[in-house]
């Protein structure tokens, strides 16, 4: 049976016929940090997909003020998976939101945003479907500690497979074997340099039981444990799901293996960070709109006015889809960041690429590179069209495309016509309290959920690392 055809009696007759004990019901906060209830499988029937389960919104960060903390969970029927992590037979699902009082969704929902993008863009005749095919990167480490006090702030970061294990070992210790590649030099690897290939194997058998298809693995740049798993394209709500999904299962498995995964942007020094690159088609009638063959890249009109959308709201963009401190660390030049405002066939240091894989009608995309794997997908997702959308109704010319290696052309003087990237989550943030029309206007964004976006990013990450010294401060200015 089709995922989007399963219904409550469907979930209700799984539950009878695996003899399941737990239903767990999944959603995430405005940021997109995963929570979740478990409740015993008895106590759900067709009733509970319309009326819910109550919890308390005000110890949900970026929801409810404690006076109006009660909030429903409505299981979503189609988002069903066996979850893998649970020792009694569990089976999890997605949830959207609603407010009880008004028995509306809830308008800071972030699956209720996704989802109204997804409505938006058919109810206009735009497109019957978006799809998504996100690619996200991340980084195994064996041990990682970190704290931070009045008098004490510190990281340490540890990969027995990482360049500065080259001269581990000693008596007593286990003999170092060497097989290490050198900084920045892991891409595509192979065992044993690439101590991770069965570890990515496991998480992707399961990914595949939770209804994700992994398509291919690989190590990535970075030369301590940067992994990459590619799976299959799908619709924005349903990819937007997968991509919580995908989280949770690496976390998971690497933590069984008593290994630590983390998907921040940038954890190691002149090293490659982790991009959550998101490559996307829109389709009409059973047509690719961003297909036109015998212009630039086989685009047609409607993908340059897209890309020309992406491209105009690009720095507000940065506020959802890059949207911590540590993104900016990222987007510097030198390690294939994309934080140039432009596009190319080819270019990795572009916002915009044209996957050169993508030459036929069927597979013809764009791929925005800018996003990281510490954004919201929902949120994410939903604003990527936006802006595209925005772009074909304006009709929004891209600048030309630049095909050459845009740090050889800043180096000899020629690319300060090109425009770049927010330098730091406070300007990305400073853009969107500037540039949010286009997200509000048809009613996707609630105005407060751009305004509480802008409030706890300001108040809680960009104020908190302002009055924090940095250990790097310690090196520059301690004895002057």
């Amino acid at each position: 049976m089709a995922k989007h055809s399963i219904a409550p009696r469907d979930v209700l007759k799984q539950v009878r016929e695996q003899k399941i004990d737990f239903i767990d019901l999944k959603f995430v906060d405005l940021f997109g940090t995963l929570q979740h209830l478990t409740i015993p499988s008895d106590v759900i029937d067709e009733k509970s997909f319309s009326q819910g389960f109550g919890f308390d919104g005000s110890s949900v960060r970026g929801f409810q003020s404690i006076d109006e903390s009660d909030m429903l969970l409505i299981p979503d029927p189609s988002s069903l998976f066996l979850d893998p992590f649970f020792d009694d037979p569990t089976l999890s699902l997605f949830c959207d939101i609603n407010d009880p009082v008004r028995q509306t969704a809830y308008a800071r929902d972030p699956r209720g945003i996704a989802r109204r993008a997804q409505r938006l863009v058919r109810s206009e005749g735009l497109a019957d479907d978006v799809f998504f095919g996100p690619e996200i990167e991340f980084f195994v480490f064996d041990d990682v500690r970190f704290d931070l006090d009045s008098q004490h702030g510190y990281y340490f970061l540890d990969n027995s497979a990482a360049f500065w294990n080259t001269g581990r070992g000693g008596p007593g210790e286990a003999p170092n074997l060497g097989h290490r590649a050198g900084r920045k030099g892991s891409y595509f690897a192979a065992p044993p340099v690439d101590r991770y290939a069965n570890l990515r194997s496991k998480i992707s058998n399961v990914l595949r039981t939770t209804g994700i298809q992994p398509e291919l693995h690989h190590h990535e740049v970075a030369a301590a444990g940067q992994c990459e798993i590619g799976f299959r394209f799908g619709p924005l709500l349903a990819q937007a799901d997968n991509s919580i999904k995908f989280k949770y299962v690496v976390k998971n498995v690497v933590d069984r293996f008593g290994k630590t995964a983390t998907f921040m942007p940038k954890p190691l020094l002149q090293e490659n960070g982790s991009g959550m690159h998101m490559n996307l088609s829109l389709w009409k009638n059973g047509q690719n709109l961003f297909y036109a063959p015998g212009g630039y890249a086989d685009l047609s009109q409607f993908a340059l006015h897209f890309i020309g959308g992406v491209l105009r709201h690009a720095p507000a963009l940065c506020a959802l889809c890059a949207p911590s401190t540590n993104s900016y660390r990222r987007l510097v030049p030198g390690y294939e960041a994309p934080m140039n405002l432009m596009f190319s066939q080819r270019n990795r240091s572009a916002c915009v690429r044209i996957p050169v894989s993508g030459s036929s009608k069927k597979t013809k995309r764009i791929e925005f590179r800018t996003p990281d794997p510490t954004c919201n997908p929902y949120l994410a997702f939903a604003a990527i069209v936006l802006a595209g959308i925005d772009g074909v109704r304006r009709r929004i010319e891209p600048p030309a495309p630049i095909d050459q290696n845009v740090y050889a052309l800043a180096a000899s003087g020629g690319a300060d016509h090109i425009e770049q990237t927010p330098g730091s989550l406070e300007e990305a943030i400073n853009a969107l309290e500037k540039d949010h029309q286009f997200l509000i206007q048809d009613g996707v964004f609630p105005p407060e959920v751009i305004e509480a976006w802008i409030d706890l990013k300001r108040r809680d990450e960009i104020e908190f690392i302002k009055l924090r010294p940095h250990p790097g401060e310690f090196q520059l200015y301690y004895n002057t």
